[in-house]
């Protein structure tokens, strides 16, 4: 089956061509456009922003891809797109030019939740076959979620933020310390850089940052209150803006609490619902320490669990993780046919539940 998919949910615009053979996927060509740049003045993304380029670049990328592969609706199965969640105007360029494209050429269309996505990134590549039962940690700037899945395109969530999300965390961070945008990567890189401590060394003083509902009965997470507490320790001492060091030290802190609670989080879901395979995904993924700790953390407690990380190239938003997941979506219908005529039904969902 050969699965040409769009993705426009946020800030990336991406196309790709899937090709499924026996649920293994060849990745025939992909394009992702950043919209970095175009955002950093603002220190976020801009929602109408976003749509304008996705606009500009949507039909680039896809007459880039369509000329090089030679695609044309003689040799297109199935076509999938970023449904939801997401930026509502960033989500209608990609669903109508989804849809454009099901009705011209007459193909089935199915929406594809993102975080679904993220999920099904982990099953891209030639050993990449996680076992179910799965325990899904997606983390990202929108979403920090526990997902259980039983069987393909089954999702029961476990654990959820009660507030921001772990990628949202690393963002506020960064702009407090005035690193710059996007501030994830940046804050990772820097704490990465400074060794590991047990406590945080600010300006002579140790100082701990907490570690938000580690102890509470329930797999749910905040971060919220950890950002607030990086606020206040800067504004008791402002010096921190001037000195590398302790910016790197705060950095580092601040990064292994949120590893921390997640790691934590995840061990307790794991030891409740006994699953086969452990995997990670969404863009925080890509976080080094995150991906290694997490690996030890299931090696000890858990040696006969499978541990899956998704290639960091998908670990960011891309269109290859919404055709694989569009791939199980299609062959886990009871009715297939209704993706046929789907043009005429399917609509961007800015608030997509999964189900």
């Amino acid at each position: 089956m050969n699965i040409l998919a769009i993705e426009t949910s946020c800030d990336e615009t991406a196309v790709a061509l899937v090709l499924a053979r026996k649920n293994s996927f060849e990745v025939i060509g992909d394009f992702v456009s950043s919209q970095i740049k175009v955002h950093a003045p603002f220190g976020g993304v801009v929602p109408n922003l976003a749509a304008r380029e996705h606009l500009k670049n949507l039909p680039l990328l896809l007459k880039k891809l369509i000329k090089k592969h030679a695609i044309s609706s003689k040799n297109i199965d199935l076509i999938a797109v970023t449904q939801g969640p997401g930026l509502i105007p960033a989500l209608l360029i990609g669903t109508n030019c989804a849809k454009a494209l099901a009705y011209t050429w007459k193909k089935p269309l199915i929406g594809v939740h993102h975080i679904a996505g993220h999920i099904y990134a982990n099953f891209v590549g030639e050993n990449s076959k996680p076992k179910f039962p799965i325990l899904a940690l997606i983390v990202s700037g929108g979403h920090t979620q526990l997902i259980l899945m039983k069987k393909h395109m089954d999702f029961k969530i476990v654990g959820e933020t009660l507030d921001d999300a772990a990628g949202e965390a690393f963002d506020k961070v960064a702009r407090i310390l005035n690193l710059g945008y996007p501030g994830g990567p940046i804050v990772s890189e820097i704490a990465d850089e400074h060794k590991k401590n047990t406590s945080c060394k600010i300006l002579g003083t140790k100082y701990q940052l907490p570690r938000p509902m580690m102890n509470s009965n329930n797999l749910n997470f905040s971060f919220s209150g950890l950002k607030t507490a990086v606020l206040y320790v800067v504004r008791d001492n402002l010096q921190i803006l001037k000195r590398k060091k302790s910016k790197a030290a705060l950095c580092a802190e601040f990064q292994q609490a949120v590893i921390d609670v997640l790691i934590g989080k995840t061990i307790k879901a794991a030891k409740k619902y006994n699953p086969k395979t452990i995997l990670l995904g969404g863009g925080v993924s890509a976080n080094r320490a995150l991906r290694t700790q997490l690996g030890e953390a299931i090696k000890k407690s858990f040696p006969n669990t499978k541990y899956h990380l998704p290639n960091t190239r998908y670990s960011l938003d891309n269109a290859t993780m919404i055709a694989v997941a569009g791939y199980f979506q299609h062959k886990s219908a009871k009715n297939q046919k209704k993706f046929l005529n789907n043009w005429k039904n399917l609509e961007a969902d800015a608030g997509l539940k999964l189900k």
